[in-house]
């Protein structure tokens, strides 16, 4: 499919927290992959380049999944009535096992970058399992999908069952050869991933530290997630009287860094996270399902805090951002309550921020539709039929958050290419 064409529709992007810009009935150009420019009238200068006319339809940013577990996509939907280290032993352990066979890996990750592209999201920071042979299977999907973005081998060498373990020997081996195995990929690169604090011991996290700073390579954990999980952590590092600490002092805590959760941070963790630049992936189903509890987004926000969404499959369960976005407003809500309606909840445009240009910019990425960016978007099918009076552009991205009707997405850009 070309990289060079002209979307014509209404088109809507989230350039800051809270704002949105629309051109109804606009002309998005994309020259070689990268947009040249958004225009109300289509200069002659493109007059002659293929055109895609969605009429009416929203032209929208493509979906930002920054925390969501491979191996655990064929549990979607179950033991949701356990808390999150229950859950692990008796759901997500045994799952996770099952990657030690190839075929199986192939079969569940085939069907997994296929349903993310259909459901709008073009980049991802993504949990494997610690087989190495099945994180390589998953990146090769994901980019014959059409999916870019981070994949991690998880190191877990302490914590866990038997059966889902390595020794540290092996975890750092298997690391390396990994990481030299996976630069074939162009559109999905490495990132390390020690699965959280107890599962990783002090050498191991100085292994993926070091190796961290010698490459230069992102990293991703969870962090503060529930409060079994902090008594767990404090017991592993007595030395240490706040959980960011145990990844800091191995040099995993920096601006390449994504945190998923973050719902017990207190102020000072919080401000950690905002001075080393740290990105927090908000989760509002998973933090529900298995009970962690419900983050303070907008006090993040308002200090300054990057903040995006992931789905955090399984834990969550959904693979839509759609979903989590409209999670993300309802948690808000929930969490304006429990401040004694002290916070304000987020709005509708400020979740769709979160949902595509907050988590884009943990790529580099500007936010919006900006010119010289490789276009990531989605294009949202006619919804005439369940408009029962005209609505605006961005009253129409609202409903599209909280409907999520079958077939609802037409047609998906990945770094430039249609490729649904």
């Amino acid at each position: 499919m070309s990289d060079t064409a002209v979307l014509h529709g209404t088109i809507v992007s989230a350039p800051a927290l809270g704002r949105l810009e629309v051109t109804e009935g606009g002309y998005l150009v994309v020259i070689e992959g990268r947009i040249a420019g958004i225009f109300r009238v289509l200069p002659d200068e493109y007059a002659a380049l293929p055109r895609w006319d969605y009429g009416s339809a929203l032209i929208l940013q493509g979906l930002v999944d920054l925390h969501l577990h491979a191996p655990q996509y064929p549990m979607l939907g179950t033991g949701m009535d356990k808390p999150l280290l229950e859950w692990l032993n008796a759901y997500a352990f045994p799952t996770e096992a099952r990657f030690a066979d190839p075929d199986y890996a192939r079969t569940v990750y085939r069907d997994l970058a296929h349903k993310l592209i259909r459901g709008g999201t073009t980049r991802v920071c993504m949990f494997s399992s610690l087989h190495r042979e099945a994180t390589l299977i998953l990146m090769e999907e994901l980019e014959r999908a059409g999916v870019t973005g981070y994949v991690g081998k998880v190191n877990m060498d302490r914590g866990s069952p038997d059966y889902l373990s390595e020794t540290t020997e092996a975890s750092e081996a298997e690391t390396l050869r990994w990481l030299d195995e996976a630069q074939r990929f162009t559109r999905v690169r490495p990132i390390l991933t020690p699965r959280f604090t107890p599962s990783c011991t002090n050498a191991l996290m100085a292994f993926l530290g070091s190796l961290g700073e010698e490459r230069a390579l992102p990293i991703q954990s969870h962090l503060s997630e529930n409060r079994q999980e902090l008594e767990l952590v404090a017991s592993l590092h007595p030395d240490c009287d706040h959980y960011y600490k145990t990844y800091e002092k191995y040099g995993l805590f920096n601006e390449r860094t994504v945190m998923a959760h973050c719902v017990w941070s207190d102020e000072e963790e919080r401000e950690a996270m905002r001075k080393r630049g740290v990105t927090v992936v908000h989760c509002p189903d998973s933090n529900q399902n298995v009970c962690s509890g419900v983050a303070p987004v907008r006090k993040m926000l308002s200090e300054g805090l990057k903040v995006a969404l992931g789905t955090d499959i399984a834990g969550g369960d959904s693979l839509s951002m759609f979903t989590a976005a409209a999670s993300a407003v309802r948690a808000s809500k929930a969490r304006r309550i429990l401040d004694d309606w002290q916070t304000e909840p987020l709005n509708e445009s400020e979740a769709w921020y979160l949902a595509t240009s907050a988590g884009a910019a943990f790529f580099g990425a500007k936010p919006g539709f900006q010119v010289g960016e490789k276009l990531h978007a989605i294009v949202l099918a006619d919804d005439a039929l369940f408009t029962p009076h005209p609505l605006s552009a961005s009253e129409r991205l609202g409903r599209a958050l909280y409907l999520r009707l079958e077939g609802a997405i037409r047609s998906v850009w990945s770094e430039g290419r249609m490729i649904f």
